[in-house]
Order: C-alpha cells, then sequence, then structure tokens
C-alpha cells in the first residue's frame, strides 16, 4: 500500500489524499452504530461512530481483512457541528477499534439516514495484498 502525498503539501491530519493498492478488494456497505442484532446502545455520535468501526472490523474478518487493509472511507453525518464537536472523542473511538492507519477519507453531512436513530454512517473499501 502506498500513501500519495504530493511534495510540497501540508499533511492531512487523520487520512490520506491518496491510496495506491493492489489485491483482493473487499467493499464493507455503510455500517451504523447498531450491533449486530441492529440494536442501539446510546444516541450520541461518539458512541455510534465507535460501533460502527467495530462493526466494520467484524465485516472485514469475516473477508480476511484487517482494518490495515482499509484504503478508502466516506463518513456520512447528520450533524457537521455535532460530528466536529466530537472530534476528540471520535478520534479516540477511531485509534481504539482502527488504530494509527489513516486511509483516503471524505465526510459529508447529509439531510438524514435510513435509520432515524442513526448519527453516522460509514462505508469503507479495502484491498488485501496478494
Amino acid at each position: 500500500m502506498d500513501f500519495l502525498q504530493p511534495p510540497g503539501w501540508v499533511r492531512p491530519r487523520g487520512y490520506s489524499n491518496g491510496v495506491a493498492a493492489k489485491g483482493r478488494t473487499i467493499c464493507v456497505g455503510g455500517m451504523i452504530g447498531w450491533d449486530g442484532q441492529e440494536q442501539f446502545h446510546c444516541d450520541d455520535i461518539a458512541g455510534q461512530t465507535r460501533q460502527a468501526l467495530k462493526n466494520i472490523v467484524e465485516v472485514l474478518a469475516e473477508g480476511g481483512a484487517k482494518p490495515e487493509h482499509i484504503v478508502r472511507m466516506t463518513w456520512y453525518v447528520i450533524d457537521k457541528k455535532e460530528y466536529v464537536a466530537a472530534y476528540k472523542e471520535i478520534g479516540a473511538a477511531y485509534r481504539e477499534v482502527i488504530g494509527k492507519h489513516f486511509p483516503a477519507m471524505a465526510a459529508v453531512q447529509v439531510a438524514g439516514l435510513i435509520e432515524d436513530r442513526a448519527r453516522v454512517e460509514i462505508e469503507v473499501t479495502a484491498i488485501v495484498p496478494d
């Protein structure tokens, strides 16, 4: 996996500008902050982010992948201000579950998610080396 950082660009915090990788591709659909039984255990964005990331890791494991194989993530949040206000807690949850691996990422504020109680939805693409 090669992390793409153009010369002279400021290094991004918490994500990479681009990633190049070869291998088996695993696409994980949008994961929200409920458990495998579709039960929410909290309503705050940081707690739901932690659970969504745990869900991602479990799905990746089913495909023989680990968090360090993630090459891109897209985060959909209901409220940008809530997301920004919880950066510290979200960062801690990210490092706890994913580690210090920072793939290419995008975060988008959306008008709503299909599950009304969901505060965040995250989808990922992982590439497991051959």
